[in-house]
């Protein structure tokens, strides 16, 4: 278990667009389509596609909290 007491947080704001994978709900960058097809999908069925849905951001961007000392992500609850 971690014993850390997480007292050096950093916030993260996250204001990228996502897209998600229409057929395997893998949600990645654009810049992360490697030719345009999901990867998830050529790897596990060995078929391109590239049908993707835009995530819609929350407020102008996510955000996120990190331990800075031991890497854990502290994730809140709306």
């Amino acid at each position: 278990m971690n014993e850390c007491r997480h007292k050096n947080i950093r916030v993260i704001i996250e204001n990228t667009q996502r897209l998600r994978c229409r057929h395997c709900h893998l949600t990645l960058k654009p810049e992360e389509l490697a030719g345009g097809y999901c990867p998830e999908c050529f790897e596990a069925h060995g078929t391109k596609q590239y049908d993707f849905e835009e995530v819609p951001m929350a407020d102008g961007g996510t955000v996120r909290y990190r331990c800075e000392d031991c890497k854990t992500w502290l994730d809140t609850k709306a």
